[in-house]
């Protein structure tokens, strides 16, 4: 009997991001990184092996994608099928509870889930090790989504070294972060092609690892001491000097918009108030707020207000994968 196994991993965010890959087969990373697991965005995923099927069957939110469409699942898939000699195609039926390709890192919990739900139906028992190097080639912030809270990739060098590992996954102190969805719709620029044109055009992109380098360095003992306010500036400016990659290649490109320097200026002037948060985003005009539990209500006040309450979550540090069956 062939079994069906359903997934759930959790989207991160990177509060020191990686941006740009050494090795785009792989997905190698330039550097290293460092996100936090949240608990409102998720996907879960169910596959199962079937010898009756001629092709691989891919569903998303209930649509069924076509052959082109579903060309990076299926390449993943023969990943797991020459890791487990499976020889026969699948169905994978998948919700993503996070808009998708709008910065919110749906990619990751989508490989991820997908990772620990076909190598599971594939027969294979992998550790979370071997599972975050798996899910990193679908897609690289994927290899983070294994894990929850706090979590670090380690670029390493080949598809052995490059991995993600817990560093804190039971959070210990009062932290959120808002979420806010200024445009839920597909990005123009992909991630992976906005990384390869900075890596190739930006004349800031070596500072760039130094960048990263230091920011871990900072980052990492500031969040074992609860150290709010140097955890939220080194993401701040993580993340500014990140887009000023974006700014700097050629063509420029950005992956802000108007409501997204708005919603930034809303961050400062709270700041300005006595109010401690901090904003990042990724690939995508969508902001994250990095905020203590006892100013959420504010926040989301303030938030509301500016984009309304639809568009506003509260998210708190979010588990690693989990087995549904």
């Amino acid at each position: 009997m062939n079994a069906t196994v359903t997934a759930r991993a959790h989207t991160n965010i990177a509060l020191v991001k990686y941006w740009g890959k050494a090795d785009t087969d792989l997905i190698i990373p330039q550097t290293g990184s460092l996100s936090l697991t949240l608990d409102q965005f998720y996907t879960d995923t169910t596959v199962v092996f079937d010898d009756r099927l001629t092709a691989d069957e891919v569903s998303v939110n209930g649509q069924r994608l076509s052959t082109s469409q579903a060309t990076k699942v299926h390449n993943f898939l023969n990943l797991v099928r020459q890791q487990s000699s499976r020889t026969s195609f699948a169905r994978v039926t998948s919700v993503n509870h996070v808009p998708t390709a709008a910065g919110l890192a749906s990619s990751a919990s989508a490989f991820a889930a997908l990772a620990g739900a076909a190598s599971r139906a594939a027969g294979l028992t992998l550790d979370r090790t071997a599972l975050s190097r798996l899910a990193r080639r679908g897609s690289g912030s994927a290899t983070r989504s294994v894990f929850g809270g706090f979590v670090e990739w380690h670029a390493g060098h080949d598809d052995l070294s490059s991995y993600g590992v817990p560093f804190v996954e039971d959070v210990d102190w009062p932290i959120a972060v808002v979420a806010l969805v200024l445009d839920p719709h597909h990005k123009k620029i992909s991630s992976r092609q906005g990384m390869q044109s900075s890596v190739n055009t930006s004349p800031f992109y070596p500072a760039w690892k130094q960048i990263v380098a230091d920011d871990l360095a900072a980052i990492k003992p500031a969040i074992l001491a609860h150290d709010f306010t140097t955890v939220g500036e080194t993401l701040e400016s993580n993340a500014m000097r990140m887009h000023a990659l974006t700014l700097s290649a050629w063509p420029p490109y950005s992956y802000f918009n108007g409501d997204t320097l708005g919603a930034m200026q809303t961050v400062k002037e709270l700041r300005a108030q006595g109010i401690a948060c901090y904003y990042t985003l990724d690939a995508g005009p969508n902001l994250k707020v990095f905020c203590q539990t006892a100013d959420v209500p504010a926040l989301t006040a303030r938030f509301t207000q500016q984009f309304g309450a639809n568009n506003v979550i509260v998210a708190h540090p979010g588990p690693g994968i989990q087995f549904l069956d």
